[in-house]
């Protein structure tokens, strides 16, 4: 039987989400809190596989006591259990910290059930880097497999697993040896719908909470902001760009204004 473990985040819409003048970040309160979409899709593979394979799904995050809706939200999806890191001192922390805290809760999530495979989103729509899956893979020791975009099998009993890694020309076969790590793209699939019972029971769901005194042998010198070496100086939003110039006459003088537009912008020509 696999077990299955998505790791997910929930972060602002970045859609609507505002940068804070004074202090160059994202203003959190501007926007509500989702599911990053990329693990949303993760979440819907590592269901898939269940239902292909049979097993136990778990999704884990990290976040303060709010992030349980993130979790909720997974449960809708058809995930099994919920658990979650949080406390203070993992506040601050970069790709590195997060991995790193991560990958100690998925080791005491493999003692009371070993874990065959970790799916996460391809990265989360606050941060861009794509750096946390690889980095628990890393910690884990374990394969990671990066920009899936199609299981084509898992065989826990010969303990392999063959997937389609996304190209920019197109796509490459990988096979790997179980337990391993996918980060995942979105096109892997399209989220289903979540059934009611699934909704009752995301409605009532306490997932397993865990602070960092609950994990084992941690050094509490890579955590949160203590452990994260990575400093953003500043963050500022793109100034709007300028709306376009209207030509006019006849369609022989629009291309003559058109060609002195672009030539004055040495777009066409550059010196």
């Amino acid at each position: 039987m696999l077990h299955i473990v998505a790791c997910i985040k929930q972060v602002p819409d970045t859609k609507v989400a505002k940068i804070n003048p004074k202090t160059n970040t994202i203003d959190r309160a501007s926007a509500p809190a989702i599911l990053n979409p990329y693990d949303a899709h993760a979440v819907e593979e590592a269901v898939r596989l269940k239902k292909k394979y049979g097993g136990v799904v778990s999704v884990l995050t990290m976040g303060p006591p709010q992030a349980v809706k993130a979790i909720r939200k997974c449960i809708e999806l058809g995930t099994d259990e919920g658990y979650m890191i949080s406390d203070r001192a993992f506040a601050g922390a970069d790709t590195l910290a997060t991995s790193y805290a991560l990958a100690k809760a998925l080791e005491k999530m493999a003692r009371k059930q070993p874990i065959d495979l970790v799916i996460c989103g391809k990265m989360t729509i606050d941060g861009d880097t794509g750096q946390v899956g690889p980095g628990i893979a890393r910690r884990l020791n374990i394969p990671p497999l990066t920009g899936v975009n199609k299981v084509v099998e898992i065989n826990k009993e010969k303990g392999y697993a063959i997937v389609h890694r996304k190209l920019e020309d197109g796509y490459e076969v990988v096979k790997s040896t179980l337990p391993c790590l996918f980060t995942v793209e979105k096109e892997i699939n399209d989220i289903s719908f979540a059934p009611l019972p699934n909704m009752i029971k995301a409605a009532r769901y306490q997932p397993t909470i865990w602070t960092a005194d609950d994990l084992e042998n941690v050094d509490r010198k890579q955590l949160g902001l203590k452990g994260s070496p990575t400093i953003v100086s500043k963050i500022w939003t793109p100034p709007k760009p300028k709306g376009g110039e209207m030509l006019e006459g006849t369609a022989e003088e629009k291309v003559e204004q058109l060609l002195s537009i672009m030539l004055a912008k040495k777009e066409l020509f550059p010196s």
